[in-house]
């Protein structure tokens, strides 16, 4: 079906609704969640090195976290319409923009919340049903609400965005309480810290306008966002020392995994200077390079 704006004669265009497909695409933020697969199959890379590969276990490891990450995003959009439509970018979502009921969005949420936990608990283990449990009541129950409360709710909601690569770590045999399941949490929490900075100072009015309750609310010039990235990146350079420390990685890992931290503080600090939208964006893209080069590294210098 096509929706017509009424424009000059000279600048018509036909604008196409999205189909449903799309529509569900959008409500389970399929895009971004490929990452969270991508660090959980890392994560079961990771534990399965020196040992044969079980593909069907890899392959129900990702399917149940993909669908309780799909349903965490359905409950995400379904708590925030009246934000979502506060906001350019946001708006046209199918929930804020009408074209699909919050009771289909609830029944998607809680539909792929509860497969994809009791999947992971039939087809992989408990461990890994327990994780994307909790994963999914911290997004959900606190994270969620928390955005409209205190600006602390980058840390809390960097806490389910860590799971997923022991989620992977544990469906491949790995310990849940081993030190490699605390550094695959650990670099992915410290990673994310820098990211999302970037991205609040991006949208800042956006989520000022909305009410959201973010760091760099405020912060026009952009030296506070800078210089939170800059001690976060350094936390995550000196975080990933740890594992020539306890010895599950080579010399390698303990050599790049810091210069990667390292050269993200370094584009920190050129936004700190000029404070341009540029810098900004070349810091967070940076952030988004990061995370398949370091774990592929990671991969690479990985020791059982």
């Amino acid at each position: 079906m096509l929706q017509v704006h009424a424009v000059p004669e000279t600048e018509k265009k036909i604008i196409e609704t999205p189909t449903l497909s799309q529509d569900l695409s959008v409500l389970m933020k399929v895009r971004l969640n490929f990452f969270v697969l991508v660090t959980a199959f890392f994560g079961y890379l990771l534990a399965r090195k020196g040992h044969s590969m079980e593909w069907v276990t890899l392959f129900h490891t990702l399917i149940g976290t993909a669908a309780a990450a799909f349903g965490s995003a359905a409950f995400n959009q379904l708590m925030e319409i009246d934000l979502d439509l506060l906001m350019k970018r946001t708006a046209d979502r199918p929930l804020p923009a009408r074209r699909m009921s919050p009771m289909t969005a609830f029944a998607v949420g809680w539909m792929l919340s509860a497969v994809g936990i009791i999947h992971l608990a039939v087809m992989v283990n408990a461990q890994a049903a327990y994780l994307t449990a909790a994963t999914v009541a911290i997004y959900v129950f606190i994270y969620t609400p928390m955005k409209r409360m205190s600006s602390m709710n980058t840390l809390v909601g960097a806490i389910p965005g860590a799971i997923p690569p022991v989620i992977g770590w544990v469906g491949g045999g790995g310990g849940m309480l081993a030190p490699e399941s605390w550094f695959l949490f650990g670099i992915l929490f410290f990673w994310q810290l820098p990211h999302f900075v970037a991205i609040n100072w991006l949208c800042r009015a956006e989520y000022e306008e909305a009410g959201y309750k973010m760091w760099s609310n405020g912060d026009l010039s952009g030296k506070k966002s800078g210089i939170l990235c800059a001690m976060f990146s350094l936390v995550l350079a000196v975080f990933s020392m740890l594992p020539g420390v306890w010895g599950f990685t080579s010399v390698l890992w303990l050599i790049g995994g810091p210069i990667f931290g390292l050269a993200i503080m370094a584009l920190s600090f050129r936004f700190i200077m000029d404070g341009e939208r540029k810098s900004c964006r070349v810091l967070f893209f940076s952030t988004l390079i990061y995370l398949p080069v370091a774990l592929s590294l990671l991969l690479i210098a990985w020791r059982r």
